[in-house]
């Protein structure tokens, strides 16, 4: 049995997927007001406190202080990559593994909403505001949405389209418009009220639209209306090196980063899939050259983190963004490209079948083991993807 599989297979047979983050140091009351300050008065009144921080995390302090959380978007990757699993094997344990996930999701989802929906499920400062721990996101909502459907297609089960189909609600009722005219819509990142236009969560939203049509064939011309008027809000957005900047350009603090620019142009193919969107094709590869020729590292075949940002950041290869890059390369099937990627990220981030690190610090420090939110159930999920796309030999 291949490497590839050994590691999908170890992660996916866990029951309890609570885990530590990388971001833990920030859900502490102490890292929400230090975020607070920072990005409202500047890095010296905030300096100390990020010493403080850095000092809890490196000295590994802050697992007593910060509790293991569930997240939303593990269990909805998980409940894909068991799918994919049974796909490549046949094997209707995976059936169940998958089905397991979807029902932990439809009890632990953000409540008081118009349709089901769900978030990041730990409390966030980011610069367009505070985000309570149960907010839901659009960000988030999606992966919990593609796994029902994908269990629909493969078992023919209807037993989730309640939850599937109240999610149209969660969207119509509960996200506010920002921006709208004839031509382009743009909505918020969540619920609450938000000062700036997340780029790659409007991408999010047009993708949800698109999965929805076939549980919505009465409103076929709406719904696609406003896909087009997303997908035109996003593609005015491109710059004309193909990139995306994270909010909307002249947003403070704005910044570019690889695997934010990957979501855009995942949605962008997917929703593709389902709706004609015009010119998608040189939308997509104007912004995937961007990343071969700003991103990608060509001796390491690594992908890196930002090429525009507003602060120093210690890490030198971040598992997330090469995750992404990894399932947007096999997406459109970069098959060569996808290959020495995933080759680089099993010999920098993987020590074993049972062990994967999310980031490597400058010095070569490996950091956050199974810290499956950020970044190791994406990677699994995308590798379950090159599975059954690639490697009908096994990987």
């Amino acid at each position: 049995m291949s490497n590839g599989i050994k590691l999908i297979k170890n992660f996916l047979n866990k029951y309890n997927l609570s885990t530590r983050d990388p971001y833990d140091i920030w859900t502490l009351n102490i890292g929400v007001k230090t975020k607070k300050i920072f990005y409202n008065s500047g890095i010296l009144k905030s300096f100390y406190r990020i010493i403080i921080l850095y000092f809890l995390e490196l000295t590994n302090l802050i697992n007593f202080l910060a509790k293991k959380r569930e997240y939303p978007i593990v269990r909805a990757l998980a409940a894909q990559s068991a799918l994919n699993l049974y796909l490549y094997t046949q094997d209707k344990k995976y059936l169940d593994i998958a089905r397991r996930h979807l029902l932990f999701l439809k009890e632990n989802y953000s409540k008081g909403y118009s349709g089901y929906c769900w978030g990041l499920n730990q409390p966030w400062m980011s610069k367009n505001r505070f985000y309570p721990e149960e907010t839901p996101h659009v960000t988030h909502t999606p992966y919990p949405l593609e796994a029902y459907i994908k269990y629909r297609k493969i078992t023919g089960s209807k037993e989730f389209d309640d939850v599937v189909k109240s999610v149209f609600w969660f969207l119509e009722k509960d996200i506010p418009v920002i921006h709208e005219n004839t031509k382009e819509l743009a909505v918020g990142y969540s619920p609450l009220p938000e000062n700036y236009i997340v780029i790659n969560a409007n991408s999010y939203v047009m993708y949800m639209y698109a999965l929805l049509l076939d549980f919505y064939p009465e409103k076929e011309d709406y719904i696609k209306n406003k896909i087009c008027r997303i997908y035109n809000f996003i593609v005015r957005n491109q710059e004309s090196d193909g990139s995306w900047w994270y909010y909307v350009k002249g947003a403070k603090g704005n910044f570019i980063d690889c695997f934010h620019s990957c979501f855009i142009m995942k949605n962008i193919y997917k929703t593709a899939q389902i709706v004609d969107l015009p010119d998608w094709q040189k939308v997509v590869e104007k912004g995937y050259n961007y990343l071969l020729k700003n991103f990608l590292d060509k001796k390491k075949f690594l992908v890196e983190r930002f090429t525009k940002t507003d602060k120093f950041n210690p890490v030198k290869w971040d598992l997330y963004d090469n995750a992404e890059f990894l399932n947007l390369s096999v997406l459109l099937g970069k098959k060569d490209i996808a290959e020495k990627n995933l080759e680089a990220i099993l010999k920098t981030f993987v020590k074993n079948e049972n062990e994967i690190y999310s980031q490597i610090w400058i010095g070569g420090i490996k950091r956050y083991k199974n810290t499956l939110r950020w970044a190791v159930m994406p990677f699994i999920y995308a590798l379950s993807e090159y599975l059954i796309k690639f490697a009908k030999g096994g990987i």
